[in-house]
């Protein structure tokens, strides 16, 4: 059966997803890259990036879960472009020709637009709709696949409000950002419908991961 799974989303000690003042020369807004850096620091990373090097272990072993069984991708806005994007008719995302995800990619817009085709199997649709209705049209076109709802913090909130998400891992960093988007917000309680498990790691972050109980 095709499961929806949060993977290696990062947040701070105090629970933000990403920072404040998101814009097209911060991504993550105040927090930088620092959310990320136990990730840019495997090899799994350095691998992708065609640079030697890079760091073993627990990091690299849940970073290296990104793309096996995934059939498709469910993204918001604000993972796809900063504010404002959708009046560049030019703005195909922040990756390049080449976008990481190499399935349909689906990006939850108030402002929906034309698909648009990427190299190496990405297609970018726009869709306008609720979370249950944008994971059913994801689940179709992966094929029988997972779907990785790929965040940003108030998307992934949605779907886990709606009660629409198997598998959740999270990537606790050890700094304090004090302002942004949190994710745990109005999700009291959540834990009670998951088998949750937490790995330390060297790096200094902890890898919590919340399996539906039963799956």
């Amino acid at each position: 059966m095709s499961h929806a799974r949060v993977q290696s989303f990062s947040i701070s000690l105090d629970g933000f997803g990403t920072g404040e003042g998101l814009s097209s020369d911060a991504p993550f807004g105040h927090a930088g890259h620092r959310l990320h850096e136990w990730m840019l620091a495997t090899r799994w990373w350095h691998e992708r990036d065609g640079q030697p090097g890079g760091t073993d272990g627990v990091d690299d072993a849940f970073a290296r879960l990104f793309a096996p069984g995934i059939g498709a991708e469910i993204m918001g806005a604000g993972k796809f472009g900063p504010p404002g994007w959708h009046e560049d008719p030019e703005w195909k995302g922040w990756w390049g020709p080449n976008p990481p995800f190499h399935t349909p990619t689906f990006i939850l817009t108030h402002h929906p637009r034309p698909p648009i085709e990427m190299e190496e199997d990405t297609t970018f649709h726009f869709i306008d709709t609720s979370p249950a209705e944008a994971l059913e049209t994801a689940r179709e076109a992966a094929g029988g696949k997972d779907v990785r709802i790929g965040g940003g913090p108030t998307m992934i909130r949605d779907f886990l409000a709606a009660g629409l998400v198997d598998h959740i891992h999270i990537v606790v960093v050890p700094i304090l950002l004090d302002r942004g988007v949190r994710l745990w917000d109005g999700l009291e309680g959540l834990e009670k419908d998951y088998d949750v498990e937490a790995i330390s790691s060297p790096s200094g972050v902890t890898h919590v991961t919340f399996s539906r109980a039963g799956d």
